[in-house]
């Protein structure tokens, strides 16, 4: 994000990330919902996971640490680790 654009809202991220989980790895709108498990439920892999980083640094406008992911077990920890990325002082 530029400092001239505002923050998007959880609900505007949580509407990209799902989107892009739709478009890029074709997966069914029913099974995205906040809790769904990347890996367990979406079947994201590795390889996904470093697209979907790439797809988000697109959307922030900012690098993205590996470790801001670390911990990312569900799509709701990817929209608070959006979230939190984009709140952070550019």
């Amino acid at each position: 994000m530029s400092a001239d654009q505002p923050t998007p809202s959880r609900e505007e991220i949580y509407a990209h990330v799902r989107s892009t989980l739709i478009e890029l790895f074709e997966i069914e709108a029913a099974e995205i919902h906040p809790e769904a498990r990347l890996y367990e439920d979406l079947d994201i892999d590795s390889i996904d996971a470093v697209d979907l980083v790439v797809e988000l640094k697109k959307f922030t406008g900012r690098r993205i640490d590996a470790n801001d992911f670390k911990s990312v077990r569900t799509l709701n920890d990817v929209v608070t680790a959006v979230e939190q990325l984009t709140q952070r002082q550019a």
